[in-house]
């Protein structure tokens, strides 16, 4: 490294970053632009700040239409909508029920300069064009349309296993990854706990029926703190990583790295590739998720192998590449060691298994698990081996302990 080369000057960074976006265009002359209004969770005031960004675009001049925003009965909120031409609802009869969904061929045919669509992760009712809203706003950019919209860190698709693990609830609504990728700006809406608790008190919070104690329990302070702190992080990793991208885009930080996650136990597949995904994100640099099969594997069962099947679908869906190898013998670590440098990868992500049963431990002594053995090996490979939480049934445990569970050796044995 030149240590005596100057310092970057960030103004020479940022001059670059809009030279490279390039000016104004029409609109439909080129895809539209993205802009997410992320939180850590319901509540702090990110449909407000996007009416409110919105009303002074309006007010400079720009075309804005609200295609779909959702005031949950707020008077502040629906006050900022009154300012702005909002897009008619195209109202849709499913189960007996009518149902208000945002007009897409609609806003389409109106082709505002900027629209407003809220709540990214949304499911639309069956028969919709598209399953997802997020699906919507891709048609709605590709149409050469800006779009403002709202998400919550809980509903990305790879912070799904560390969302559940913090509140205890699975989301079941998620957006890829990508669309964060594909977002031109991201603004983080930041609002403390207590205040946040505060407005749920008030009522200011939209809290649905059906919801009942599960979401209640999420609104606890340690809940939204976790949240509030896992939401910052996400953003200033966008930051880093378009810092990076800028260095590595003039020359700075030229690079070939590549990441690839090696998945060898099902239970815990799915969670490694989306703690694969994570870090890929924060270094900006393509992956890979592998996995070896070989007979002592396929003798697992039919279990085993479609909770595997579903860790590798998630990885498709989060932008890897997928590598299935196969091996005649138990030993994986040479496949995928090989798969590894075959593929250019410099960094290698393992997962390590937690087991605390005296027959584990003999036989980790006899065999050696996965990522120790690809440690004695890995000696051209940056390796990080995480222990990921596995997400069994509720009643697992007691099913695998049994009626003694809880008791101790000896009155067993006594029995």
């Amino acid at each position: 490294m030149d240590h005596d080369a100057p310092r970057p000057d960030p103004e020479t960074f940022l001059s670059e970053a809009n030279a490279e976006a390039g000016p104004d265009l029409p609109a439909g002359s080129a895809p539209g632009r993205l802009k997410i209004f992320l939180g850590a969770s319901p509540g702090v005031g990110k449909t407000y700040a996007m009416l409110e960004e919105a009303r002074a675009d309006h007010g400079a001049g720009i075309d804005t239409v609200v295609a779909l925003a959702e005031t949950h009965g707020r008077a502040e909120t629906a006050a900022l909508l009154a300012h702005l031409e909002q897009l008619p609802r195209r109202i849709v009869t499913y189960r007996g029920r009518q149902i208000s969904e945002m007009d897409l061929d609609g806003l389409l045919a109106r082709h505002p300069r900027l629209a407003l669509i809220d709540e990214l992760a949304h499911t639309n009712v069956p028969g919709a064009r598209h399953p997802k809203r997020w699906q919507d706003v891709e048609e709605v950019l590709a149409a050469g349309i800006d779009v403002y919209t709202t998400l919550n860190i809980q509903h990305i698709d790879s912070l799904n296993d560390v969302v559940a693990r913090i509140t205890g609830v699975r989301v079941q609504e998620t957006v890829p990854d990508a669309i964060l990728q594909r977002a031109d700006e991201i603004r983080m809406i930041d609002l403390p706990a207590e205040d946040l608790i505060k407005r749920m008190r008030e009522g200011k919070v939209y809290m649905p029926v059906e919801a009942g104690r599960a979401l209640l329990n999420f609104f606890s302070k340690p809940n939204l703190t976790a949240l509030r702190e896992l939401a910052l992080r996400t953003a200033a990793s966008r930051v880093d990583a378009d810092m990076l991208a800028l260095n590595q885009g003039n020359g700075r930080l030229a690079t070939q790295d590549r990441l690839m996650v090696c998945l060898d136990d099902p239970a815990s597949a799915k969670a490694l590739v989306r703690a694969g995904r994570r870090m890929t994100d924060r270094a900006r640099i393509p992956w890979i998720v592998a996995t070896v099969i070989t007979p002592e594997i396929e003798r697992r069962g039919p279990a085993a192998a479609g909770a595997m099947a579903d860790a590798l679908a998630v990885a498709e869906r989060l932008g890897a590449e997928v590598q299935i190898l196969r091996a005649d013998r138990a030993d994986v670590v040479d496949e995928l060691l090989a798969a590894g440098r075959r593929h250019k990868a410099s960094r290698l992500i393992l997962g390590r298994r937690i087991g605390a049963g005296w027959w584990q431990r003999l036989l980790a002594r006899i065999m050696p698990p996965l990522s120790e053995r690809i440690l004695e090996k890995a000696v051209d490979f940056e390796v990080t081996v995480l222990a990921p939480h596995p997400s069994p049934h509720p009643d697992a445990k007691r099913r695998r302990a049994g009626p003694w569970a809880g008791r101790s050796f000896w009155p067993r044995l006594w029995a």
